[in-house]
């Protein structure tokens, strides 16, 4: 169908060989029917929208190369993500914003942001990863061990001498 024509109210008539569409009683569309597996489809890049057919182009298999370059996790996560579409192109605008993180941040970055959120879900959305990268949580955490290393590091800690106790 022509992307004009989402969200508006269509008429289909299906017959055993033909799907025809109709809006306001004019037929707009007519198709042979495809038969044989189930959820089969049949995609004209004309009727897609502009913003759309940019991605016709790609495929399952560049991005998991793309994604491999940058580690293993990475590649995981756009798996999962391509993998959870019935239709695989429906994945490819999320794997795509995911591996331009890399160039928002680097690509060390995005592999370690990846892999902390493999750790709390199997299939990781774009907007995980990016929370994971902006909040900096993909980073090393620091050791405290230099900070607490004298007894007065805080300065609210007192000893058994301030409270005339035994030490």
């Amino acid at each position: 169908m022509p992307f004009e024509y989402i969200k508006k109210k269509v008429d289909v008539r299906l017959t055993k060989n033909t799907v025809e569409v109709f809006f306001d009683d004019n037929r707009i569309r007519s198709h042979r029917r495809l038969s044989g597996r189930a959820n089969q489809y049949s995609t004209n890049e004309k009727h897609m929208p502009p913003n759309h057919q940019k991605y016709v182009q790609w495929n399952g298999d560049r991005f998991f190369k793309w994604a491999a370059k940058i580690g293993l996790s990475t590649k995981t996560a756009v798996t999962a993500i391509l993998n959870g579409y019935k239709v695989e192109q429906q994945g490819y605008k999320a794997c795509m914003g995911i591996l331009k993180l890399a160039d928002k941040y680097t690509p060390e970055r995005l592999e370690n942001a990846c892999k902390k959120a493999l750790t709390f879900t199997p299939r990781p959305s774009y907007k995980n990863i990016q929370v994971i990268l902006s909040t900096g949580q993909d980073k090393p955490e620091k050791s405290h061990q230099a900070e607490t290393s004298s007894p007065d590091a805080y300065g609210f800690t007192r000893g058994a001498d301030y409270y005339g106790g035994e030490g």
